[in-house]
């Protein structure tokens, strides 16, 4: 078993600021979305489908939904990544385990949503 994809569901003024987000500064693509009731974007990295945004109404800010706390992605380029967040004026964190050689970069998105980004034998300059 393994996570397939997450999903944000906002108002549509909000969820294109995300899908700019993961765009412009994550590197994904908007792509193919089956007609579904309800507006929305796929996002791809890749040839799969892992950021699904959905329109909605009925979805609200909260300060914390159960005991959720964040997604991981993993991939290569940290010094592109670190240049995009900068650019993009988007706050982060960085930290580096050295006992397991990754580097983890944290922000959030337009929506709230808190990322991880792992980068494997990448550490910190």
């Amino acid at each position: 078993m393994h996570i397939d994809h997450i999903n944000i569901g906002a108002p549509v003024e909000l969820l294109e600021k995300v899908r700019d987000f993961y765009c412009d500064v994550l590197g994904f693509t908007a792509g193919f979305r089956p007609n579904f009731s309800q507006d929305g974007f796929w996002l791809y990295s890749q040839d799969k489908a892992l950021i699904h945004l959905v329109v909605s109404s009925s979805h609200h800010k909260i300060e914390r939904q159960g005991y959720f706390d964040h997604f991981a992605l993993r991939t290569t380029g940290l010094a592109k990544i670190l240049e995009q967040l900068n650019t993009h004026n988007i706050e982060h964190t960085t930290n580096h385990l050295p006992d397991i050689g990754l580097t983890q970069v944290f922000c959030r998105d337009p929506s709230g949503t808190r990322i991880e980004i792992g980068f494997p034998d990448e550490p910190i300059r």
